[in-house]
């Protein structure tokens, strides 16, 4: 098992160091809390991908067919930036 680069053993000791500093009532909390943290993360993760990939979706339909410009606006815009 190999979780970031960090073994078993490793984890091990993590765990027994963090069970010394905390202690067995406040290791729990800071379990869940951290789960919660996680979660709440992949959360955003996956809303900003699947917003990325909309967005890509509607760049490349644009590309594809791209909205024609009607005679009329181009020759107003012209008229526009001639002044």
């Amino acid at each position: 098992m190999n979780i970031f680069g960090i073994g078993l053993p490793e984890m091990a000791v993590i765990l027994v160091l963090a069970l010394l500093i905390f202690g067995p009532k406040k290791l729990p909390e800071i379990g869940r809390s951290l789960g919660k943290a996680i979660r709440g993360f992949q959360q955003a993760s996956s809303e900003f991908e699947n917003e990325f990939k909309r967005e890509a979706q509607q760049l490349e339909q644009a590309v594809k067919n791209p909205t024609p410009v009607k005679s009329a606006e181009v020759t107003a815009n012209k008229a526009e930036n001639n002044g």
